[in-house]
């Protein structure tokens, strides 16, 4: 577990979880002890473990896929909060959300706000939060590339989305995914101007390096 604190935002992130190794977050306002839970992974019982006395407001998805809503469960049983998700991908939750996660949205959690902004491409309906200089950015965007993508034309749709919703951020915002290592924004456009200077197959998906592909 990893402490993260800004003096505006406590970010307690739980990593490891389940085989596929995800990332589960808990965002808090310092002054207020509400508090944003994101991803309900496998291994649902590290995360759990995680809350103390935060205040929970909402608990909310960044994409329907099987390895963050393995302990979807045991986590809504558990903890008395509303659950959003991108409507696109809401029909994959057990139960319908409370809150649609369209893009802008803004969801408050003590004296912080947390934006929504979809990014479809690796799924649907992904999507990633903002918090101040903090995002959440689920399986859209790594360290190393984007997600992975199902098709080419899902591979151009996740590319929009990150050069057209993230990449203009700050270079300082720090950037959270759903699996591995955190990053910057900084970091992600200059590995994706090395990608974009170079040409690459018509047909390019699946997992792609931004400097390796």
């Amino acid at each position: 577990m990893a402490l993260h604190y800004d003096g505006e935002v406590k970010i307690t992130k739980v990593a490891g979880m389940s085989p596929m190794m995800n990332n589960g977050y808990l965002i808090t306002c310092p002054e207020t002890n509400e508090c944003i839970l994101i991803d309900t992974p496998g291994e649902p019982e590290k995360l759990l473990g995680a809350i103390t006395d935060e205040n929970i407001k909402a608990i909310l998805i960044t994409h329907n896929h099987g390895d963050h809503l393995a302990g979807f469960g045991e986590i809504t049983g558990k903890v008395d909060a509303p659950v959003g998700i991108s409507p696109s991908d809401a029909h994959a939750l057990p139960r319908p959300p409370e809150i649609d996660l369209t893009d802008g949205k803004i969801i408050k959690f003590g004296n912080q706000e947390l934006q929504v902004l979809n990014t479809p491409g690796h799924t649907d309906g992904a999507s990633c939060f903002l918090v101040g200089k903090h995002l959440f950015s689920g399986d859209t965007l790594f360290p190393g590339g984007p997600g992975k993508s199902r098709s080419h034309e899902a591979f151009t749709q996740l590319l929009n989305s990150i050069t057209s919703k993230l990449l203009p951020l700050s270079d300082d915002t720090n950037v959270y995914p759903g699996h591995g290592d955190d990053t910057t924004i900084g970091e992600a456009r200059r590995r994706y101007t090395d990608f974009n200077s170079r040409s690459h197959p018509a047909d390019l998906s699946g997992d792609v390096d931004w400097l390796k592909s």
